[in-house]
């Protein structure tokens, strides 16, 4: 199974599932790594203090340092409030140790059920390729099948824990998971592939596109309005979009983009447009100011 990184100091999140498990497997065995195992118990499930002993067992048997955290997110917390908690987590260890990057064992399975859960939200052609890496996340199994992982395990005798939220379909990803996914022919998920590539490429064109009307604006606040308001309507929300992205806003959907867009070209200078978080856009006669709340 080809998985490679460049070699250096890496954070490798560790859950106890099949996925991570093969992963920190995969990575023990290439020269010039050095890892550190990380695992995050959210504090969701009764039995999560489990999955911590088999990370920890693991991490011995590869001879890897091993830090965790406890959280107390209670069996309540939603999907979202999880990830956010486990990634901070997770980059506040790689500055610690002072690692290039953290690496996930998402899969190629995870990847196609981003896309779906991200088409379901309205996300836009961001959400189809959100599943991807980046200088300091690194996803180097993204092109392997979960079928391709489960077999691995099972030929090298490893062991692995299932979380039993996984099957709660409660959650959305797991009603794609396991409601949606099984439906697709494998001509059907070949097809979503190529359009998740087709929309990788095509998003790297727009957002270079995109950066040259940024160009001014860069770590800015402020937005040339006339140029806003003459660019036709889908247009002007990708750039409005990037802007809020480079701006450090990335919270948002597409309502609220379509929403302060239109807003933007129509009120008159002086009117105020709210965004989230309290930040606000101040409609002037030809920008647009990013107003931020006082910390």
């Amino acid at each position: 199974m080809d998985v490679r990184v460049q070699p250096g100091k890496y954070i490798v999140a560790v859950s106890g599932g099949v996925d991570s498990i093969v992963l920190l497997d995969l990575l023990s065995r290439q020269l010039g790594v050095e890892l550190v195992v990380a695992h995050f118990d959210h504090g969701i499930r009764t039995d999560s203090a489990e999955d911590r002993v088999l990370v920890e067992k693991a991490a011995e048997r590869y001879d890897l340092s091993f830090v965790y955290e406890e959280g107390r997110l209670g069996k309540e917390a939603s999907e979202a409030e999880a990830r956010l908690a486990r990634y901070a987590f997770l980059e506040r260890v790689r500055v610690e140790q002072g690692a290039r990057a953290i690496i996930t064992a998402h899969h190629q399975d995870d990847m196609l059920e981003t896309a779906i859960l991200n088409l379901l939200r309205g996300t836009g052609r961001k959400g189809l390729t959100a599943l991807a890496n980046r200088p300091t996340l690194l996803r180097p199994l993204l092109h392997i099948p979960k079928s391709e992982l489960i077999a691995y395990a099972h030929k090298c005798h490893i062991v692995w824990h299932e979380d039993s939220t996984n099957t709660d379909v409660r959650y959305l990803r797991n009603y794609v998971r396991h409601q949606i996914m099984p439906r697709f022919e494998p001509d059907t998920k070949d097809a979503l592939l190529k359009l998740i590539e087709q929309t990788r490429q095509t998003n790297q064109a727009l957002d270079s596109a995109l950066a040259d009307l940024l160009v001014d604006n860069i770590g800015g606040a402020t937005l040339d309005r006339r140029t806003f308001i003459q660019l036709p309507h889908a247009a002007s929300k990708e750039l409005l979009a990037s802007w809020l992205r480079v701006s450090g806003i990335a919270q948002f959907d597409s309502k609220l983009i379509d929403r302060v867009t239109i807003a933007a070209k129509t009120q008159a200078p002086g009117a105020t447009i709210n965004l989230i978080g309290g930040a606000n856009i101040r409609v002037l006669q030809h920008t647009l100011a990013l107003e931020r709340p006082e910390r």
